[in-house]
């Protein structure tokens, strides 16, 4: 799961909690847990998918809002 899936995914969990399941939750905390400590200096946005993915799994919407808005504030939508 690429950084922009991991984001879409919270997204969607977002607009409808009922729609994604802990287990999609959990995968994509995963895949942003790894990628964020691959990417480690080069790109500490990531950061913010795994920031946003914990917050969806503790049902923290507002959370997840505030990591997501972070993410786009950070790549501007430009991602690599």
């Amino acid at each position: 799961m690429n950084i922009n899936q991991i984001i879409e995914l919270v997204e969607k969990w977002i607009a409808d909690p009922e729609s994604v399941s802990r287990k999609e939750l959990k995968a994509a905390s995963a895949s942003a847990y790894a990628a964020a400590w691959s990417t480690y200096g080069d790109a500490a946005w990531y950061v913010t998918a795994v920031y946003a993915t914990r917050n969806a799994l503790c049902d923290d919407i507002d959370g997840a809002k505030h990591w997501v808005a972070e993410y786009y504030r950070r790549t501007k939508g430009n991602v690599r």
